[in-house]
This record gives C-alpha cells, structure tokens and sequence, in this order.
C-alpha cells in the first residue's frame, strides 16, 4: 500500500506550520535529524505509518506571502537552514482562507475567501481538499488547524445538534466559527482531522457528524511547553501526597501567537484550556491556580514560562518549587504535527471514527465524550498511547 499523505494546514503561512513544512525539507535532505517525534521512536515501532518522506504539504492562510518569505518574517529558523530548502518552501502558495472578525481580533492580510454565503465558503474548501488530492496523486489527507486563536465562544442552540448546525449554515448563523466551517469540511470531505488550537470546533453537532461520516477527531490545543510539564509534575506531586495550595503560572511570548492572544478574548480562550489540567490529576480543587499569558514582542518564537508551586508536606510544612523554561514555541509544537498526522492517518486507516481518546497525550484539553472526564495525566496518557500502538 502507498504511504503517501496530503497534510492540509490551517494557517498555513505561521510560524508552527512553517517549521513543519521547513523540517521536513531539511529532514529530507539528511541536513537535520529526526528528533522530537514519538512517531519516530522505538514507541510506535511496528506501527504502519505514512512516511516523512513521501509527505506533501497544502493549506489556507491570509497571507499570501510563500511559505518561504513567512518562515524568514517568523524567525524561528535561522537563515542558513532555511536557505538550504528555499526552492522548496517558495514553491508553497496558501489557498485563500474563511475569517471572521467575529472570531479573531487581528485579521492582517487579504488573503481572504470573499463569498456570499457559509455553504459557499464550505465547498470552496472541500474543493481546495479535492484538487490538492488530485493534483499531487494522494492517497490520503488529514488536516490540521495551526492557525490563531479565535475568540471565547461557549456552545449554544446552533452547535448542539447536527440538524440545528445545517440550518445554522443555511441561514449564516454568526455563531458557527471558522474554525467549524473548517471542521465541517473536513468531515464532509472523509479527511481526518486535528484541532491544535484551544479554538472551539468540536461541538456536539460535528461530533455526531464525525460518526455518521465515520472520521476520526483529535484535540484541543497543543500540549507543548509548560502544561506538558504541568501534567508530568502534578502526577509526582499526587503520588507522594504532597498537596498543592497554588499554582501560579506565567508567560511571555512575541510571535504572532501572543500578539493575538493579547485580544482579551481570545486568551480567555487559552487560558480556559490551560487551566483545566490540574484538578484532575491531583484529585481535589487547587484553590489559588492561576495562569497568565502576556505577549512581549522582543521574544519572537523564543517564549519564556514560569511556574511558582506551593505545597504543603509532611506536618503541614509548607514548601515550594520553581520551575523557569526557555524554549522555542514551534520547535516544540511542529514535531507534535508530524505525529498526530501520521497517527489521525492510522487512526483513519483502521477504520476509526470519533474522537481519538488514545491521542491525548498531545493536547491541553483532550477532547472526551459526553459524561467522561478527560485524561490530563501525562503517564497515563501515554500509556493509552502506547496500548493503543502495541495493540
């Protein structure tokens, strides 16, 4: 059976989906190695997985620079390297991209699908998909969706039921989000797909479409830098019964990112995802935790968090641990892509549909099932991970 696999980006011009397309090249050419994926391990050996090397890139975004031009605005790569897959990543032009001001605070670029209707805009992208298949020969697609984080939106009457969500794109209901317009074609089109983002798209409408059409979903929001610490930190901290009184989590970042995330509601959407994950764990309410994000634009990439816990142990004495990491936003975040697509791709081929539970590992707020508390453990998680491989 061919490998070969399409993988359509949502924000395809950022800096995640740029390192992707740019470490691939680089990966290709024996310039980089092959680091940071799980898939790329001895945990998912003997897993049938699309190859590194016969991957083919498309996708949507505003801007309409080529993919080469905004990896060198981005900054996250130097130079050089960039310079050595040049050819490649200018040859990449994103297809024009659904937006709503509704649901993103900064709109720059013109990139933008002008037309009348929600059902239009829809089969533009099922057709973007279609063509994207028929022009590179492809044997199977996921999409991902990399691009900024929309607005705090919460599930209402339009998003409860499929019914309601078909009227909802009949009569444009200014509820349904880019981020479901994109969704909704993706399960229209038989393509699995990623929310990477803490963007709301899995409502219970495209839940019960996801079934029906009998395709696999993943999300939210990538588990990247300080929640993937929290969720390895707060097991140790449960386990030798020493009990969390607060937890203060804080960070900086200048990308494009944290420039949108400066909008109040669109971080209120991040901050929501982040701070789900300790109560879980630990198993009681912690009651002072606290998450704070601030876009500081002289960072770039290169973001920074801290993380103050105080404990209390053995008589009641109180201590804490400190914990400050430096790291680069979408050299974490890009090899996580490369997994899930490569995993949502089995997934697919197995025959799953649904949510994709066994996948958590990767995500701030795992999507679960109705009535089912997520997994934010990250041992186990990866251990329904590695089950799920194995099996």
């Amino acid at each position: 059976m061919s490998q070969k696999l399409g993988l359509c980006l949502i924000g395809a011009n950022g800096a995640v989906s740029t390192t992707v397309m740019a470490g691939v090249a680089l990966m290709r050419k024996g310039l980089a190695p092959r680091r940071g994926m799980i898939t790329e391990t001895r945990f998912a050996a003997g897993a049938d997985l699309a190859s590194l090397d016969q991957m083919v890139f498309g996708g949507w975004d505003l801007r309409e620079d080529n993919a080469y031009e905004a990896a060198m605005s981005h900054q996250v790569l130097p130079i050089h390297l960039l310079n050595f897959v040049k050819d490649e990543l200018s040859a990449f032009k994103p297809w024009k991209a659904t937006a709503s001001k509704r649901f993103l605070h900064s709109m720059a670029g013109k990139n933008i699908l002008q037309l009348g209707s929600m059902r239009e805009e829809i089969a533009k992208i099922s057709q973007d998909i279609a063509d994207f298949k028929a022009a590179h020969n492809l044997d199977r697609v996921v999409m991902v969706n990399l691009t900024s984080t929309e607005k705090y939106c919460e599930v209402s009457d339009v998003h409860r039921t499929l019914a309601a969500f078909e009227k909802g794109l009949d009569s444009n209901d200014e509820r349904i989000s880019p981020a479901m317009k994109y969704l909704y074609a993706a399960l229209d089109s038989n393509t699995p797909y990623v929310n990477f983002t803490p963007s709301l798209s899995n409502v219970p409408a495209l839940l019960e479409m996801s079934l029906k059409k009998q395709v696999p979903v993943a999300g939210e929001d990538g588990k990247t830098g300080q929640t993937l610490l929290k969720t390895a930190v707060a097991p140790v901290l449960a386990l030798r019964d020493l009990h969390v009184e607060g937890w203060y989590s804080a960070n900086i970042l200048g990308n494009n990112d944290g420039l949108v995330l400066n909008d109040p509601e669109s971080n209120k959407t991040k901050v929501t995802s982040k701070q789900r994950v300790l109560d879980s764990i630990l198993g009681y309410q912690v009651e002072d935790h606290q998450v704070h994000i601030h876009y500081y634009k002289p960072r770039g990439d290169a973001k920074e968090s801290w993380d103050n816990i105080d404990i209390a142990g053995f008589l009641g004495e109180r201590m804490q641990i400190k914990v400050n990491f430096l790291c680069k936003d979408s050299i974490l975040a890009a090899p996580l892509v490369l997994d899930l697509a490569r995993l949502m791709d089995l997934a697919k081929r197995q025959g799953r549909s649904g949510i994709q539970e066994q996948l958590s590992l990767f995500f701030k707020a795992p999507y679960h099932a109705a009535g089912k508390e997520p997994e934010h453990n990250l041992f186990k998680q990866g251990e329904m991970l590695r089950a799920w491989l194995q099996a």
